[in-house]
């Protein structure tokens, strides 16, 4: 049976367990039966996203006469890079509630409520007023569902378990199931039927996953359940109050105009770098850790900064790369038994998640079989880095032609995923890993703060994007983003030796 949830947090996640919880053998691909579970609920949870993240933006600068909003275009890929980035700056608070107030189980399934609520908003609300309450909805709950549901999976393994690594990638194929599906049907239904009915089926996804996750959510561990370090009740006024002062400072600066969606990304690249620096400061500050686990959250210093400088163009797809579809992209083609067609622009951005359903099976098989030999993280990391950097250096033979292969800019998918397997899954399983006891899902929130500020940048960039500047904006991003991957890898023995033990 699972661990008592009076045990130590960390007793729970490194002692043996039994059946059903932590570490058995079988189950669901050689991996834990929780796995199951989380890989579905994680799957809609990503089609709901992604299928509305696949055709927001179009639905922001379309003109009112195609079902859109008209908002103009470089700033709505602003909003866009504030929204994502926002999603992982709300993993923050999704960490604090869940360490201090309801557990990483309960937190995890009210985010998703919330997310299913986003996305009704969205398909029901007009205008720009169900816009933001969507997108706010949304983020908020996005945000506290991904920082929760990895310290789900990596409850269902000890510290020293071989397969953890190997559990998160298949996890992450589940994540790539959904978002190959989600821009494919909302695509679909956004060009026969419109936005708002695209939106719709977004918001059916996510019920359907937080109805199977309802049915099964009892046999998660039920260390899950606990709250590892309960806020006392005499503090709640207090939190509130700075909650709702919160609220009222981000209301006066949106009607004062001092934040307006022109600078919406600049200022969530501040605010994130801000509570980046605030994080790792208590992370480090906090008597509750101890000297190993101090070394090992400045062992993660450098590859935070290595998975900014990754997520910064990686998440330009939603930005760039979907406005570089629809403007420079032949997506005219000549199909067999179907004729011509012309491919709806949401498609893009299932090229990632299909050649993450292709390679991380293959990428999964080939950790678990070298076993204590594969490279270590910081190697990983870096590796990451250096071919998301040379998938923009791809872009640079297209410049100036009229119409880009819609093969060329799956090439370009193909490197950066290559990229995104060695850095993005691996982060995940690390910073459950690296965890100091006393903050297990704050470890996890710095994960997603680092693609927070990636995301936020990646919209802030887009305004120096431009057709006629393709090669130094590609060129410079692209060299910038290997000389980081690049200093990364030398420092890489000095990271693995600060990390005490973990690989």
């Amino acid at each position: 049976m699972a661990p008592m949830a009076s045990e130590d947090p960390a007793t729970a996640r490194t002692s043996p367990a039994a059946p059903g919880s932590t570490g058995e053998v079988g189950g669901f691909l050689g991996q834990p039966r929780g796995l199951a579970n989380l890989f579905s609920v994680e799957l809609w949870e990503r089609f709901s996203f992604y299928g509305m993240q696949g055709i927001v933006l179009l639905y922001m600068y379309f003109e009112v006469t195609q079902g859109g909003l008209g908002i103009d275009r470089t700033v709505a890929a602003g909003i866009v890079g504030a929204y994502g980035g926002s999603v992982y700056l709300f993993s923050i608070l999704g960490g604090w509630v869940a360490d201090r107030l309801l557990g990483a189980e309960r937190t995890m399934f009210a985010s998703a409520v919330l997310i299913m609520l986003g996305h009704v908003a969205l398909a029901v609300v007009p205008g720009v007023v169900g816009l933001g309450i969507g997108l706010v909805l949304v983020a908020i709950g996005s945000g506290g569902l991904k920082a929760t549901i990895t310290n789900l999976v990596g409850a269902l393994y000890t510290a020293d378990d071989p397969r953890r690594d190997a559990g998160f990638s298949i996890f992450y194929m589940g994540i790539n199931i959904g978002g190959l599906l989600g821009p494919l049907l909302t695509g679909l239904v956004q060009e026969s039927w419109g936005f708002h009915l695209g939106f719709g089926l977004a918001a059916v996804g996510m019920a359907i996953g937080l109805v199977q996750y309802s049915l099964a959510r009892r046999h998660l561990p039920h260390p899950t359940r606990r709250v590892p370090d309960p806020l006392p009740r005499e503090q709640y006024g207090r939190y509130g109050a700075i909650a709702g002062g919160a609220v009222v400072v981000v209301a006066v600066a949106a009607l004062t105009g001092l934040l307006n969606p022109g600078n919406l990304s600049d200022v969530v690249v501040v605010a994130t770098a801000v509570a980046a620096v605030v994080l790792f400061a208590i992370l480090l500050t906090s008597a509750k850790v101890t000297g190993d686990e101090h070394s090992r959250v400045v062992s993660f210093i450098p590859m935070f900064i290595g998975s900014v400088a990754f997520w910064a163009l990686f998440q330009q797809q939603f930005t760039v790369i979907t406005i570089y579809s629809e403007t420079r992209l032949d997506r005219d083609l000549s199909l067999p038994l179907v004729g011509d067609w012309t491919m709806p622009i949401p498609w893009v951005q299932s090229f990632n998640p299909f050649f993450i359903i292709v390679l991380a099976p293959i990428v999964a098989a080939l950790w678990t079989r070298l076993g204590r030999r594969q490279p270590t993280t910081p190697v990983k990391f870096s590796l990451g880095v250096m071919l998301m950097g040379a998938a923009f250096l791809v872009f640079l033979p297209m410049a100036g032609t009229t119409a880009v292969p819609v093969l060329w800019i799956a090439l370009i998918m193909l490197v950066a995923t290559c990229g995104e397997l060695l850095l993005s899954p691996v982060g995940l399983s690390l910073s459950t890993k690296l965890a100091p006891t006393a903050y297990p899902v704050l470890m996890v929130s710095l994960f997603y703060l680092s693609v927070a500020l990636g995301t936020a940048l990646s919209g802030s960039l887009a305004s120096f994007y431009d057709e006629d500047n393709e090669v130094t904006y590609f060129g410079t991003l692209g060299a910038v983003t290997i000389g980081v991957g690049l200093v990364l890898l030398v420092l890489a023995p000095r990271i693995t030796r600060a990390m005490r033990g973990i690989r």
